[in-house]
């Protein structure tokens, strides 16, 4: 085991001093080339006419055309006095013939010695060669940007997750197929934005930092303004300041934005993370229930072409007529236990205890914490099929309204693919003095040691005594989102710049 290490740490070592042995011959052709005044750092413009893909997509149009392309070279092979390299750009790879007699023996000369790695514009004439290869007959080649660090992949490739993450921009390069996951990324967000407005939506932009942690249970990231001298938070949630628009006036409003929570990461968690919020005068839970089917069916459709999908190895179908369910429900049906006959904080611990289920702390001894604990337990992991969970207690759903038909629960759902949690939804909470009892009580397990309870946020309080009408409001992870679209297993392989732990602290 110790002689694998050392000789792992033996090539790491090789391959350092091999890459520092490169990087100085690239520095050296750098100085030679400024020495003659060809610095390719000065060139602050080159007109490119054409990109690889619109060129193989449309041959018979470019066949024998003159074109413009630039790019990363990624191969290169020297024939004597005529060579072929391929290049990569933003589209697509394609391959250019080069040879001595298009280009003068001091222009191809200059060629050869360009590596692996560096940019360069060439321009030319479309053709295929002798194998069908759509190429480009260089006229002429120029040096855009010399690249000083020879690529990963010529040593051990780019295969290590934590690699691959912390230097996104090589990753992209060597390896094209992550770039699809963030092209499907960008065509997702659009299309909901699509649907939204479609829909009357209007989309609105909310601080980031703020004098309160609300809108969620959850750690907050704490800093510091100068000027005011006052203590401010990143945003665990987009909620708030949303509903204090409609009660502005707004009927629909949505914002796409990046939220924070000071909590762990693994494969689902980031500490900073993309969150659809949208809010609906005039509607209930109900609402955001079809609205949550229509937009993950709708973009499924758009974006991938169909709303059957496979997911880490389990086939789902994302169209229209989820399943829906309450908790008490769903949690009967899985383990046999009925909550509707348990009725006492008293009854549900014991019941918890004789289960073996751990119960977090003593203030969430209660019924309704019980509830959630057999949920997250039993039945979470069993919901493989679109399935809306609804009617939530009361102690965990602090900004939910109260179900008529049962005041210990509230009317909110969360939509569960694939035993995840992919979004969360209530008629919201409009009664101020209810509000206020319950934003107490989250202070009082603040106080208490809670450090993802909320806070009191007085201001508002003041917004829902002017008024809020009956409203619905959702909100949806577009991270897992655009994992479930694309079967990716971690929020790493979906964030362009996922949060890593420096490497001088590892």
């Amino acid at each position: 085991m110790q002689e694998n290490k050392n000789e792992n740490q033996n090539q790491n070592q090789e391959q350092e001093l091999d890459i520092n042995h490169l990087m100085q011959i690239r520095r050296e052709k750098l100085t030679e080339l400024q020495n003659e005044n060809k610095d390719p750092f000065e060139i602050t413009k080159f007109n490119r006419t054409h990109t690889a893909g619109e060129i193989k997509a449309n041959y018979e149009k470019f066949e024998q055309k003159d074109v413009t392309v630039a790019g990363r070279i990624m191969a290169k092979r020297i024939m004597g006095k005529a060579s072929f390299c391929t290049i990569q750009d933003c589209d697509e790879k394609i391959q250019s013939y080069v040879s001595i007699n298009d280009l003068g023996e001091e222009s191809y000369k200059a060629f050869k010695t360009f590596d692996i790695g560096d940019i360069i514009g060439i321009t030319g004439f479309v053709f295929k060669t002798r194998t069908e290869e759509i190429s480009v007959h260089a006229k002429e080649v120029t040096l855009l940007s010399k690249s000083l660090r020879p690529l990963p992949e010529k040593f051990h490739g780019l295969k290590d997750p934590d690699l691959r993450y912390r230097q996104r921009y090589t990753d992209l390069i060597v390896n094209p197929e992550v770039k699809e996951t963030f092209l499907i990324r960008s065509k997702i967000i659009s299309n909901i934005r699509k649907i939204l407005e479609e829909k009357g939506y209007l989309e609105v932009e909310t601080p980031i930092l703020n004098t309160i942690s609300g809108g969620a249970t959850a750690r907050p990231f704490i800093t510091h303004h100068n000027s005011l001298n006052i203590n401010m938070y990143l945003r665990i949630a987009l909620e708030l300041n949303l509903k204090r628009l409609i009660v502005g006036g707004f009927d629909k409003v949505y914002e796409i934005g990046r939220v924070f929570r000071n909590e762990g990461m693994d494969i689902r968690h980031n500490p900073e993370f993309t969150e659809l919020e949208l809010y609906a005068a005039y509607q209930d839970y109900h609402d955001m229930m079809d609205i949550t089917e229509e937009l993950f069916s709708r973009t499924a459709k758009d974006v991938i072409g169909t709303t059957k999908i496979t997911y880490q190895g389990q086939e789902i179908d994302l169209a229209p007529g989820w399943k829906r369910k309450t908790m008490i429900e769903s949690i009967k049906e899985v383990t046999g236990i009925d909550f509707n006959e348990i009725n006492s904080d008293e009854e549900a611990v014991k019941l918890a205890k004789e289960k073996g289920l751990e119960i977090p702390d003593k203030t969430k001894e209660t019924r309704g914490d019980v509830i959630s604990i057999f949920f997250d337990e039993y039945v979470e992991k069993t919901l493989i099929q679109p399935t809306f969970i609804y009617d939530y207690p009361v102690e965990i759903s602090p900004l939910a309204k109260k179900s008529p038909k049962d005041k210990r629960m509230t009317e909110r759902f969360e939509v569960f693919i694939g035993g995840r949690e992919y979004g969360n939804a209530f008629s919201e909470l409009n009664d101020p003095i209810d509000q206020y009892e319950r934003f107490k009580k989250q202070v009082e397990a603040r106080e208490a040691g809670d450090e993802e309870a909320g806070m009191m946020d007085e201001d508002y309080i003041q917004a829902l005594e002017i008024g809020l009408p009956p409203t619905g409001g959702l909100g949806i992870g577009i991270d897992r989102f655009v994992m479930l679209l694309t079967d990716s297993s971690s929020i790493r392989d979906v964030l362009l710049f996922p949060t890593m732990k420096p490497l001088n602290n590892a």
